[in-house]
């Protein structure tokens, strides 16, 4: 999908670094091969789904901060030790309805905030761009903070959540207590993205492509909800979720910005979309592919039917305490919500490194 590029000066520094990056790429959309192999270097944990499910939160509240006003759910004691929960695509913050409750109990203030382009989130002004690249949500988040007055907090995620909670850590280090990132290292590069890969690898991402043509763009509009399904079916072979489940969900989906956030977000990876200048700075560290020093355990579904890479493939991106989590009994790539003791426990563990 990419011109030939024309051969350039060798910089030895920055080919290690794509070295790296190239093989991580490529793990991710081989799935789950290599995650068997990976069990002996962490723990292995048979998920327990909760005998009574939650189907709803509090009542949500509103605040200003950044370009945005952020929806968000808020349960615990308000001087608690705060965590952050992240949802991604296409999903929302249900996935944590199980979560929340179990971390409450446990004594955190809990906050789990829609993203931009879903749920009750809106843009303050009609004028500000409808970016979805990586550096806008995660300073969505910091900006999230600061308008809570929250200095520092153990943030988790997984899919959008966790890459934005990967950032979060890599390049503001200082707010982030702790993480939990499902699938682990996600941090990606336009530049890093135009590499092709090979083609079974490359037929994961089909959704990536169809949403680069317009014909994906006006597809994805109007059947969002058929679509979203599919993702989560596709993404978790064994998850038998219902309809009151989905359609919990599929509400957030209604969010005026979403679909343009959505698009952006996956043609701007390929470099097919303009960012914003103003994240220009912040894109170009992540590009190097910083390392992650906070303490940080990943984990990962054994039926996880999305692109993930091998965790052998990002362990040493972690440079502080890490520790890496297999959830096995079918457990998928919404993670939280398919196994939400697993996933509390993890948050409740990392705080304590």
């Amino acid at each position: 999908m990419n011109a030939v590029r024309t051969p350039e000066k060798i910089d030895h520094h920055r080919r290690h670094l794509f070295g790296i990056a190239a093989a991580t790429v490529a793990a991710a959309q081989l799935g789950a091969i290599g995650i068997a192999g990976a069990q002996g270097s962490g723990t292995e944990t048979t998920a327990s789904r909760p005998v009574k499910p939650r189907t709803s939160f509090s009542p949500l509240k509103q605040i200003d901060a950044g370009p945005l006003n952020v929806g968000y759910a808020e349960d615990g004691p308000a001087d608690g030790p705060p965590v952050i929960l992240l949802h991604g695509w296409p999903y929302d913050i249900y996935s944590y309805v199980d979560v929340a409750p179990l971390l409450a109990d446990a004594g955190y203030r809990v906050i789990v905030p829609y993203l931009r382009g879903y749920g009750t989130t809106r843009f303050l002004s009609d004028a500000t761009p409808r970016n979805g690249q990586q550096a806008a949500l995660a300073s969505d988040i910091v900006a999230l903070m600061n308008a809570l007055n929250i200095q520092k907090a153990v943030i988790a995620g997984y899919d959008w959540g966790a890459r934005t909670t990967n950032i979060i850590a890599a390049l503001w280090p200082e707010r982030c207590k702790a993480m939990v990132s499902i699938s682990g290292y996600l941090i990606g590069s336009q530049e890093l993205n135009r590499m092709p890969l090979p083609p079974k690898a490359e037929l994961q991402w089909w959704y990536q492509y169809y949403f680069a043509t317009e014909r994906g763009r006006a597809g994805y509009e109007k059947f969002t909800r058929d679509f979203a399904r599919l993702i989560w079916e596709l993404a978790s072979p064994k998850w038998a979720f219902d309809d009151a489940t989905f359609e919990r969900s599929a509400a957030a989906f209604d969010n005026p910005d979403h679909v343009a956030i959505s698009i952006h977000n996956y043609r701007w990876r390929l470099g097919l979309a303009l960012g914003e200048p103003e994240y220009d700075a912040l894109e170009k560290k992540l590009a190097a592919l910083p390392t992650i020093g906070v303490p940080t355990i990943t984990m990962e579904g054994d039926a996880n039917g999305a692109p993930h890479p091998d965790p052998a493939a990002y362990a040493k991106k972690f440079s502080g305490k890490y520790e890496h989590r297999l959830i096995s009994g079918g457990i998928g790539h919404n993670l939280p919500q398919e196994a939400p003791q697993a996933f509390a426990q993890a948050v409740i563990d990392v705080g304590k490194f």
